[in-house]
């Protein structure tokens, strides 16, 4: 598995593709950091004359991850594209599928390797929120768990996009699939209504990150989160399987 993780890892960081996307979501999220600081600090006046007003934390960092789920929600589907479907337009599947290393290894070392990715976005975001450590101190609990709850959106982003890769033959589709399966878990809680007893909710994914991002660690969320990344890497691994056994 670690062999898998070392060559995503160089195929990942050895394209153009990888360091542009981290190029241009850092480039977001600073602008929106940046955005959330000077409205703060315009408006700071006010919230001294009230009698527990929101920190820095509440309204410069909890916006940050959350804009910065939506910024990778989009950004995931261009590099999950490429994990198993670019080995099947390349030929180099066979080869994969019969190589003395299990199926679960061969998910697990991509999903890693991609993962790895993502936590070094998840770092820079965070690196960029305690910064403000500079000015005062920062809800560190709340932090924490926004940090929690973007690595574990980021590895549902992960495990959706390698699921799909595996059913097609072109990156261009398992991306655009990627892509049109987050949007729809993303709009999921909106789709009949705001009312919280919205069955629908149950099912999106930003609707239960948002308790991490407030700072409440669910163990529903957190129980939904772990799931939905259990069953689309067993499906994965399952897909895989299945060709290994038609040869």
């Amino acid at each position: 598995m670690l062999a898998i993780v070392q060559k995503e890892l160089r195929i990942l960081f050895g394209s153009p593709l990888a360091w542009v996307i981290l190029a241009l979501v850092q480039l977001v999220l600073t602008w929106v950091f940046l955005a959330h600081l000077e409205t703060f600090l315009q408006v700071q006046p006010q919230l001294i004359m009230i009698a527990n007003p929101p920190g820095v934390t509440e309204t410069i960092v909890a916006p940050l991850f959350a804009m910065a789920a939506v910024v990778l929600l989009m950004a995931a589907p261009l590099l999950t594209s490429r994990l198993i479907a670019e080995e099947r337009r390349n030929h180099t599947l066979p080869f994969l599928v019969s190589a003395p290393i299990s199926m679960t290894d061969i998910v697990l070392g991509k999903f890693l390797g991609l993962m790895v990715f993502f936590s070094a976005v998840v770092a820079l975001v965070a690196i960029l929120s305690m910064s403000l450590l500079a000015g005062g101190p920062l809800d560190i609990g709340l932090l924490l768990s926004n940090i929690a709850g973007l690595c574990l959106i980021c590895a549902c982003f992960v495990s959706l996009g390698l699921y799909i890769s595996c059913l097609s033959a072109s990156p261009a589709t398992a991306g655009a699939g990627t892509l049109g399966a987050l949007l729809a878990l993303w709009v999921m809680d909106n789709a009949t209504g705001e009312g919280k007893d919205n069955i629908t909710r149950n099912f999106s994914l930003l609707s239960h990150y948002e308790n991490f991002n407030r700072g409440m660690i669910d163990t529903f969320d957190l129980a939904y989160f772990v799931i939905f990344i259990l069953i689309f890497l067993v499906l994965s691994i399952r897909r895989l399987d299945g060709e290994r056994l038609l040869g």
